[in-house]
């Protein structure tokens, strides 16, 4: 790794030094853990204790945040998180592209198209009239079924499964374990036992999506599933058949979204959530984390609970569930005293 000193890290992510700048800095460290040459940050108020303890070389802070003591060097910014990421790149040794062109073991279709400065890694398979776009990038055991069209600067991590007919944007990033165009769930009853429903749709990525490694996301049972362009899909997230996603979102881990439901534009859902089928979020909404939506939700507002509801009213609520024991506690002791009240009047 590059030794900078204090000050060259500060005019790299823009803040402004508070101390000795002249310090060498070998790292980036956590708070809790930096040691005298290692830069750290602080972009909670929770941890503010530690700025009087740490004994890192420097600490990128808020332009407001106060200074401990006179030996600890800070870096005045306006985000410390956004700035913390500047230097830890500075930091970081970038691996080495993999080497454009298709592994021996690779098994690739006559019938694909596969563009210029592509590299297909060990084991991949590309299936019949599969087109993978100039620059793509298809790391060890990626399988593309039938028909999948893979966009330009695309890069897929190691052990991706697209069934056929899938079609990603430009510059998608795609983890490993993710499995993209299986069966979407749907059976219907009869007296012999369920049975299935054909799901022959598609799902359709846009540009710039990035998705997280295991996710699962179905194809439609007609039509297409779709993933609206920059949205970002955490880890562990599942995608019903003919779920619509629009620009912009932002769906953390371990999310469900049952088929059919729509999302607007930079919509929010917190992790472990739940979407109901056909239920739409508009634009803008903001779900916490362990919410299940059941029903349509307005945009641009914040919401939480089991079901969803407005912030405000789901906090009040839990507020209220807490002081209940408290409550049925008086009711008892009220019941407990009318008896004796009730009991003195008979005699």
């Amino acid at each position: 790794m590059p030794e900078l000193t204090v000050s060259q890290l500060a005019k790299l992510c823009g803040a402004i030094v508070d101390g000795d700048g002249s310090r060498t800095v070998v790292r980036p460290a956590a708070l809790r853990e930096a040691g005298a040459d290692e830069i750290s940050f602080l972009a909670h108020s929770k941890y503010r204790g530690l700025l009087a303890e740490t004994d890192a070389a420097a600490v990128l802070v808020s332009e407001s945040e106060q200074r401990p003591h006179e030996r600890l060097t800070l870096l005045r910014c306006k985000d410390p998180g956004r700035a913390f990421t500047k230097v830890v790149e500075a930091f970081t040794q970038e691996l080495p592209d993999p080497a454009p062109g298709v592994h021996p073991s690779a098994v690739v279709d006559p019938s694909a198209e596969v563009g210029e400065d592509v590299s297909i890694g060990a084991l991949c398979s590309i299936g019949p009239l599969a087109k993978v776009r100039d620059g793509a990038v298809l790391h060890p055991g990626v399988v593309l079924g039938a028909g999948v069209t893979v966009g330009s600067e695309t890069e897929i991590h190691p052990g991706a499964v697209l069934y056929a007919r899938t079609e990603v944007g430009e510059r998608c990033l795609i983890h490993s374990g993710t499995v993209i165009g299986s069966d979407g769930f749907g059976f219907d009853p009869t007296p012999e036992g369920w049975v299935k429903v054909p799901q022959v749709g598609s799902v359709v990525i846009e540009d710039d999506v990035e998705i997280g490694a295991g996710c699962t996301i179905d194809r439609g049972r007609f039509g297409p599933t779709r993933i609206g362009r920059g949205t970002k899909l955490d880890n562990q997230v599942h995608i019903g058949h003919n779920v619509e996603i629009g620009a912009g979102c932002l769906v953390v881990a371990q999310v469900g979204i049952a088929g059919s439901a729509q999302l607007g534009k930079a919509v929010i859902i917190g992790g472990q959530s739940g979407v109901g089928g056909h239920v739409t979020v508009g634009d803008g909404a903001r779900v916490g984390g362990q919410s299940a939506v059941f029903g349509d939700l307005d945009g641009g507002a914040d919401y939480l609970g089991h079901p969803a509801e407005p912030r405000r009213t789901a906090l009040k609520r839990l507020a209220n569930t807490r002081r209940l024991t408290a409550v049925f506690a008086h009711v008892r002791e009220l019941e407990e005293r009318l008896k004796a009240l009730e009991g003195r009047g008979d005699e």
